[in-house]
């Protein structure tokens, strides 16, 4: 993606439903672009990467609270709690 899509681009890429971004936008595991003075949100690469994320980790069980958790570390600086809450996920 090289340039920014509207909500609707970022579901269709991402297939996720708007509903589903909002939600997560609500949810603070996606932020929410600043609106232009009478303009639409743009929604970037990154957006896609982070939402991509967000539906694989529910894919494989994770929890919205876990995924935040999991999003919290994504800096790497705490790898360990990453694997622990990977293992604990893996256990159940």
């Amino acid at each position: 993606m090289g340039t920014s899509v509207t909500i609707g681009g970022l579901a269709r890429q991402s297939a996720v439903h708007v509903e589903t971004i909002r939600y997560y936008q609500q949810r603070g595991l996606l932020d929410e672009p600043a609106r232009p003075p009478g303009g639409v949100r743009r929604y970037t690469a990154d957006h896609v990467r982070r939402l991509s994320f967000i539906r694989r980790a529910r894919d494989l069980g994770f929890s919205l609270d876990e995924v935040g958790e999991l999003l919290r570390l994504e800096d790497g600086t705490d790898c360990r709690a990453a694997r622990a809450l990977g293992e604990r996920r893996l256990a159940d």
